[in-house]
């Protein structure tokens, strides 16, 4: 009985270990979904998805804030209206996920963090391809928000290509340009140059301009072979000794000397120029004024001395017609013709 007793309270602890460690698992598993300060979004994603699982991590620059939920097809998620085509929109996928709010902090509303570029896009866990969605704001003018035909049921976080997939991107790009190449043509046109060149060479305009250039160069060097080089190089060095030794020598000196003094002398007459101007300015003024009293003077003087010059003419042209006045004198007769 007592062993019997004993195997029921070890299997009933077991069931209860078993049941405690059940409903852990699941609250471990479960525990970014059950949180009540989760905030569901969603994005889509025009590329490839691979590695991207549901239960992936979400991060904002490394920092891990949710778990992505749900990942579709937009053209499950979304039925095209009637008569509609099927457009590029509806080849995207539809990636929800939860944010933990209280990991996020104190954020704006998610128009105005999109508005200022919050942007979500696939990345890669280092070398063992584990993808997970990476939150960031990026430029908003580089990154514009697209539209989508139809609302959204959550909050919508635009989507920007992945690095890997905008490598890709330059790459095929830089294949198309390099496939719109035409080597051939390209390969023609070198060949047609290089036969330009060796013609050109041999007998056209470019082998006489080289025959001309190699006989220029004989001549050159001809002539400065015979030339003496050394001879003027050294009558070049006497030569600016000498202009060297006469600027240093005593008589330049002597001059420098004697035509800063001059400088001096004229700095000084300069500066005496203006008393002397104003000297010269006082006497012209006196001169003047000596000059204006003199002809006051002289006017009375010219009148009388007129005067006197008038009444001397009359006495003269008196005695010239009467002589014996001036010795009897009586009065001159009367002229012919005068009333008695």
């Amino acid at each position: 009985m007592a062993s019997a007793r004993k195997i029921q309270l070890s299997v009933g602890l077991m069931v209860v270990v078993g049941l405690a460690l059940l409903v852990g698992f699941v609250l471990f598993l479960t525990q970014n979904r059950t949180s009540t300060s989760d905030a569901m979004f969603e994005t889509y994603i025009r590329e490839s998805v691979q590695g991207l699982e549901v239960g992936s991590p979400v991060r904002y620059r490394g920092v891990a804030v949710g778990r992505v939920t749900e990942i579709a097809l937009a053209a499950a998620e979304y039925r095209r209206p009637e008569g509609e085509g099927f457009a590029a929109a509806f080849q995207l996928v539809v990636v929800r996920f939860a944010v933990n709010l209280a990991r996020v902090g104190d954020v704006p509303s998610t128009e105005e963090a999109v508005a200022q570029g919050l942007r979500a896009r696939m990345a890669a866990q280092g070398i063992t391809g584990v993808g997970y969605i990476e939150l960031d704001f990026l430029d908003p003018d580089r990154f514009l928000v697209p539209s989508v035909p139809w609302t959204p049921r959550y909050g919508w976080i635009p989507a920007v290509p992945s690095t890997v997939a905008q490598v890709t991107s330059a790459a095929e790009m830089f294949v198309r340009q390099i496939q719109g190449i035409d080597f051939v043509g390209l390969v023609a046109n070198i060949n047609d140059l290089v036969s330009d060149l060796r013609r050109q060479a041999e007998g056209g305009d470019l082998a006489v301009a080289l025959r001309d250039t190699s006989a220029l160069m004989q001549e050159l060097r001809g002539i400065v072979g015979a030339s003496d080089v050394p001879g003027a190089v050294a009558e070049l060095r006497a030569t600016s000794a000498a202009v060297r030794g006469l600027a240093e020598g005593r008589e330049v000196r002597e001059t420098l000397s004697a035509m800063g003094a001059a400088a001096q002398d004229l700095r000084r007459a300069t500066a005496r120029l203006p008393g002397t101007i104003g000297q010269l300015e006082s006497s012209l003024r006196a001169a003047r004024n000596t000059t204006t009293d003199v002809q006051a003077d002289l006017a009375p003087l010219l009148r009388d001395l007129r005067a006197t010059t008038a009444n001397l003419r009359e006495t003269t042209e008196a005695l010239r017609r009467s002589p014996s006045q001036a010795l009897l004198g009586a009065p001159p007769p009367a002229p012919a013709g005068a009333s008695r």
